[in-house]
C-alpha cells in the first residue's frame, strides 16, 4: 500500500508502505497518540492557589518573626544593661497614671533612656518572660544606681515603694484622729465625715506617698471590726457587758483612765465591781467628753460645776454606762475589759509615779487620796521653785560657757487622779466631789482637788 507525504519543498512524493528515505529516517518521529479513552488530566488551578496562597503566608510568618524575634532581643537586651541614673533617686508616680505616661516621666527624669522600649518591653515580658508582669503601681519608689529597665518594671509592678506611717495612739476621738490625718502632708484626699466614736482601731498604719486619708481610716474601721469579732468570743463569761457596742463604751473609759497596760485590767476590775453594786462610775473622762465632746481635751481643770452639769455622759450624774464611747480604745484597753482582774477594789487613785494607789475600802482610798496631795503639793513647789530660777537665770548675766539640757524621758507623763478616786457609793452621805489632774489644776489656777466624801447610791 502505498503512502503520499509532504515534503519539506511542498511537494508530495508516494512510497509504498514501509519503505522509508534515508532523509526521512533522519527526521524526528512524531509522537505516538494518546490511547483511546485516556483523557487529558490538566493540574486543578485551584490547588495552584492555594500552595502559592501558603507559600507566601509562611515566607511573610518568617519574616515577622525574625523581626520580632530581633526587636525582642535588642529590647531584653537594653533591659538587661545598666541604666543612666548615675545615683541614687527617688521617683514620684501619681496616681492615674498609664504605662505611657509612666514611661514618659521616667524617662524625663533620666531613670530610662527610650520611653517605647521601655513600654515595649513591659508588654513582652509579660508575653515571653518567665513571671507575669503586673500593672505598674502609683507610689514614691527608690530607684538604685544604674538600675537596668528591668528592674525598674519589677520595682514598679510589684509596689516596692517608700512607706511612710502615721501613728495613732489609744484614746484619741474620731475627730481627733481625723485632724491628725488631715495634718499628714503624705497623704491625699478629703474625708468626707468623721466617723463614728469607737469605730478606728488605734494603731501604726504604713501607706505609699498619696495614698488617701479615706483609706486610712477604712483600715482602721476594718481592723476594729476584726479584732473585736475575734475578742468577743474569747470574754469571760461573768463580764457584765452585753454587747460589742457596750464593750467598746466600757473600754474607752478604761482607756482614758490610765496609759499603763499592766494597769487596764485593774482599772476595769474596779469599774465592773462598782456597775455590780450599782455604783455609779464618776469617771473624769466622762465628765470632760460630755463637755467638748470629740475635741477631747477640755484645757482645764474639772469644777464642781461641771460635775454637777447634768449631761448624758456624765456617769456622775447617770447610773451605769454612757450613751456611748469617749474615745476610741486600743486592743489593750479592749482586752482588759474582757478579762478584768480579779480583785475586790471600788477606788483608784494617782500615786505620784505615774501608776495607781487601788483600793476596797473608802477608808484606805481617802488615806491614798492625802497622801497624792501631798505628792502633788511638793510638784508644785518644785515648779514654782524651778519658776524663779529661771526667772533669776534671765535676769543673771549671760554665762560664758552655756551647757544645753537634753530632752524629757521618753513616755513621762503627769500624774493625773482619776474619776475613782473621789470615792463610790457605799452607803449613805453626800455627792462626793471628785479630785482632778495635777496638771489640770495647776494649769487653771485652783489649788487642791476638792474633798473626798461618801456619795449616795445612785
Amino acid at each position: 500500500m502505498s503512502q503520499i507525504r509532504k515534503r519539506s519543498d511542498g511537494t508530495r512524493t508516494s512510497r509504498t508502505a514501509g519503505a522509508r528515505s534515508p532523509a526521512e529516517r533522519l527526521e524526528p518521529a512524531r509522537a505516538p497518540s494518546r490511547p483511546r479513552g485516556v483523557q487529558a488530566r490538566e493540574p486543578s488551578r485551584a490547588i495552584g492557589g492555594f500552595v502559592r496562597v501558603i507559600s507566601s503566608v509562611l515566607t511573610v510568618s518568617l519574616i515577622l518573626m525574625l523581626l520580632v524575634g530581633g526587636t525582642a532581643f535588642v529590647i531584653f537586651n537594653q533591659f538587661e544593661s545598666p541604666g543612666p541614673l548615675p545615683a541614687e533617686r527617688t521617683v514620684v508616680i501619681p496616681k492615674g497614671e498609664g504605662r505611657i505616661a509612666i514611661a514618659e516621666r521616667l524617662e524625663r527624669e533620666g531613670v530610662i533612656t527610650n520611653r517605647w522600649t521601655f513600654v515595649g518591653g513591659y508588654l513582652l515580658q509579660g508575653f515571653l518572660g518567665g513571671h507575669k508582669t503586673g500593672e505598674l503601681k502609683a507610689g514614691e519608689y527608690e530607684i538604685k544606681e544604674h538600675a537596668s529597665m528591668r528592674d525598674v518594671i519589677d520595682t514598679l509592678s510589684e509596689g516596692k515603694s517608700i512607706l511612710y506611717k502615721a501613728t495613732l495612739p489609744e484614746g484619741l476621738t474620731s475627730e481627733q484622729i481625723v485632724e491628725r490625718l488631715k495634718a499628714e502632708p503624705n497623704l491625699s484626699g478629703e474625708i468626707s465625715g468623721v466617723p463614728p466614736e469607737g469605730s478606728l482601731l488605734p494603731d501604726t498604719y504604713y501607706f505609699s506617698k498619696g495614698a488617701s486619708r479615706n483609706e486610712i481610716l477604712d483600715r482602721m474601721r476594718n481592723d476594729m471590726e476584726k479584732t473585736l469579732a475575734a475578742l468577743w468570743e474569747q470574754r469571760d463569761a461573768d463580764v457584765p457587758v452585753k454587747s460589742v457596742q457596750e464593750l467598746v463604751t466600757f473600754a474607752s473609759i478604761v482607756e482614758k483612765e490610765t496609759g499603763r497596760p499592766d494597769e487596764r485590767d485593774r482599772v476595769a476590775a474596779v469599774f465592773y465591781n462598782r456597775l455590780r453594786k450599782g455604783m455609779r462610775l464618776q469617771s473624769d473622762p466622762t465628765i470632760i467628753y460630755g463637755i467638748v465632746g470629740g475635741q477631747g481635751a477640755l484645757g482645764r481643770g474639772i469644777t464642781k460645776a461641771d460635775i454637777e452639769t447634768k449631761s448624758p455622759y456624765n456617769t456622775y450624774q447617770i447610773n451605769g454606762l454612757p450613751p456611748g464611747p469617749i474615745c476610741n480604745p486600743g486592743r489593750s484597753a479592749l482586752l482588759a475589759a474582757l478579762h478584768p482582774a480579779k480583785t475586790a477594789d471600788l477606788y483608784f487613785v494617782a500615786d505620784g509615779t505615774g501608776g495607781h494607789a487601788f483600793s476596797e475600802t473608802l477608808k484606805e482610798h481617802n488615806s491614798a487620796v492625802q497622801k497624792w496631795r501631798a505628792v502633788e503639793k511638793q510638784t508644785k513647789a518644785k515648779a514654782a521653785a524651778g519658776d524663779a530660777s529661771e526667772q533669776t537665770e534671765k535676769s543673771a548675766p549671760i554665762p560664758t560657757k552655756t551647757v544645753k539640757s537634753g530632752p524629757a524621758p521618753k513616755g513621762q507623763k503627769t500624774a493625773k487622779v482619776t474619776s475613782s478616786s473621789a470615792g463610790a457609793s457605799d452607803g449613805d452621805g453626800d455627792d462626793s466631789s471628785p479630785s482632778v489632774s495635777a496638771a489640770d489644776s495647776s494649769a487653771s489656777g485652783s489649788d487642791m482637788p476638792l474633798p473626798v466624801r461618801k456619795p449616795k447610791k445612785p
